[in-house]
């Protein structure tokens, strides 16, 4: 079983990627609705930017907190995180 794994910004990455999740279903509201691509557009922008930003802060919180001080284990690890930016 696998440990619980938690950090200071956990909580705060929890508020943001759910304020995220209802302003995707919105999103979906305003394409179901007929809503101007342009807007649709403009919104999921917002939506995409809201969830880089939640990564950007796990990504840090990561290098800061969790990454093992064996220096070999470090660059296999940062060259898996820059595969997700």
């Amino acid at each position: 079983m696998k440990e619980t794994h938690k950090h200071a910004t956990h909580p705060d990455l929890v508020k943001r990627l759910k304020r995220a999740e209802g302003h995707l279903r919105h999103v979906i509201g305003m394409i179901e609705g007929g809503e101007t691509c342009l807007d649709i557009a403009r919104q999921l922008a917002a939506v995409e930017s809201a969830v880089t930003a939640a990564k950007r802060v796990l990504i840090h919180d990561h290098i800061d907190h969790c990454l093992s001080h064996d220096e070999d284990s470090v660059l296999v690890e940062m060259k898996a995180l820059t595969k997700l930016l």
